[in-house]
C-alpha cells in the first residue's frame, strides 16, 4: 500500500510540475508579445500649428424696429370730415391726413373774435381817457385785462381749430387706418400707424463680460432668418447699466433700409466683431481632449506622444483658439489620439495645416 500511494503522489507531483511549467511558459510567451506589440508605433494623424489671423466675433440675436414710430390721433373731439391718405402709401411730413369737422370751433372762433376787436378799442379809449386823467388808473386796468382775456381766448379757439387738421409728424409709411369718412374720433380713437423705415433700429444685448469692448460708432454685420445676405449696421447707443436679472448689456444700432428689404419686428442674426487677431493659434476641436480641470493636446515628441495641458479661448465651428500652452510650429495629434498615451511611440501623418483652416 505503501508503494502505490508513493506513485501516486509522484504522478500528481509530476502532473503539477508540467502545468506549472506550460503556466510559465504561456506568461512569457504573452510578455514577449505584449512588450512586441507596445513597442510598435502607433499610427496617428497631425498638423504643424502655424500662426493665423483670427477675427473673434460675438454671435448674438437681436430685433428690428422702426426708426421712428407712432399711432395716429386726433387731438380733438369731431366727426372725421375727410381723409386724405391711401393705406400703406408714402406720406410727407406736414401732409394733411385727417380733417375733423370744424364748423362749431371756427363759429366760435368768430365770436371771440368780435368779443376781441370791442375790447381792443374799449382799451384804447380807456388808455386816452387816462392820459387825460379823466379816468382812473384801476378803471385803465380793468379795460386792459378785458382786451388780453379776449385775445387769450381767441388763441385758444385758434389752436383748437388747428388741431382739426391732422397732419404727419414725419415723413414715412402710414398703415391700415381704422376710421371711415364720418367716424367719430376722440383722443383715445387710434386712427392708423406712421413708420418711418428709411433707417431701422437693431436692438440686442451682449453678455456683461463683453461689455467693456462695446464702443459707439462700431459697425457689423447681420442676417435675417429669410436669407443669408449680409446688412451692416452701425452702434449708436449703449444702455448706460447692466440689466441685473439677465445679466446683458443692451446695444442699439442703425442700419440704412433705403431698399425697403427689412421690416420693423424681424428677427435677426448679429456677427459682432471683438477683436482681430493676427497671430492666433488655432487647432481642430477634435484635438482636445477634456480632463478634470480643463484640457489637454497631444504633441509629437521625439517620436513619442507627449501631452499637455492648455488653455482656450474663442471658437468657431470647427476650430478653437489656443491661448497657452502651445507655440507655433508645434506638431499636434488630430486623429487616433484616444489610442494613445503620454509617451506612447507613434508614427505622425501631417495633413492640413492649422494656417489653411478658415476661422
Amino acid at each position: 500500500m505503501k508503494i502505490k500511494h508513493i506513485i501516486y503522489l509522484l504522478l500528481l507531483i509530476g502532473i503539477g510540475g508540467l502545468i506549472a511549467y506550460r503556466i510559465n511558459k504561456n506568461n512569457n510567451e504573452n510578455g514577449s508579445n505584449s512588450k512586441a506589440k507596445n513597442s510598435a508605433p502607433v499610427t496617428v494623424k497631425g498638423m504643424i500649428l502655424k500662426p493665423q489671423e483670427f477675427k473673434d466675433n460675438l454671435s448674438l440675436s437681436g430685433s428690428l424696429e422702426a426708426n421712428e414710430q407712432v399711432d395716429i390721433r386726433s387731438e380733438v373731439t369731431g366727426v372725421v370730415q375727410s381723409i386724405n391718405f391711401d393705406e400703406g402709401s408714402k406720406v410727407n411730413e406736414g401732409q394733411i391726413l385727417i380733417k375733423v369737422n370744424d364748423i362749431e370751433l371756427r363759429a366760435q372762433l368768430s365770436k371771440v373774435e368780435t368779443a376781441q376787436k370791442l375790447a381792443s378799442e374799449n382799451e384804447r379809449r380807456a388808455k386816452l381817457l387816462l392820459e387825460k386823467q379823466a379816468i382812473s388808473q384801476e378803471e385803465y386796468d380793468v379795460a386792459s385785462a378785458d382786451f388780453q382775456s379776449a385775445k387769450a381766448e381767441s388763441d385758444l379757439i385758434a389752436a383748437q381749430l388747428s388741431k382739426t387738421s391732422i397732419r404727419a409728424p414725419f415723413s414715412g409709411t402710414i398703415g391700415l387706418r381704422s376710421i371711415s369718412k364720418g367716424s367719430y374720433v376722440t383722443p383715445t380713437t387710434m386712427i392708423a400707424k406712421l413708420v418711418n423705415t428709411t433707417k431701422l433700429k437693431l436692438t440686442f444685448s451682449i453678455p456683461e463680460k463683453y461689455a467693456s469692448r462695446m464702443r459707439l460708432n462700431g459697425a457689423f454685420t447681420f442676417t435675417t432668418t429669410s436669407s443669408n445676405k449680409e446688412y451692416t449696421a452701425e452702434i449708436y447707443a449703449i444702455e448706460p447699466e447692466v440689466d441685473i436679472a439677465t445679466r446683458t448689456l443692451k446695444i442699439r444700432a442703425i442700419t440704412d433700409n433705403s431698399e425697403g428689404n427689412l421690416y420693423p419686428g424681424m428677427y435677426v442674426n448679429v456677427l459682432l466683431p471683438l477683436e482681430t487677431v493676427p497671430d492666433a493659434l488655432m487647432v481642430p476641436t477634435e484635438a482636445l481632449i477634456p480632463i478634470q480641470n480643463g484640457k489637454k493636446i497631444f504633441v509629437a515628441h521625439n517620436g513619442k506622444a507627449q501631452e499637455i495641458e492648455v488653455k482656450t479661448g474663442s471658437r468657431t465651428a470647427n476650430s478653437i483658439r489656443i491661448i497657452s500652452g502651445l507655440k507655433s510650429g508645434d506638431t499636434i495629434l488630430t486623429y487616433g489620439v484616444m489610442a494613445i498615451n503620454n509617451g506612447t511611440p507613434i508614427k505622425v501623418n501631417l495633413t492640413q495645416d492649422a494656417s489653411s483652416e478658415t476661422p
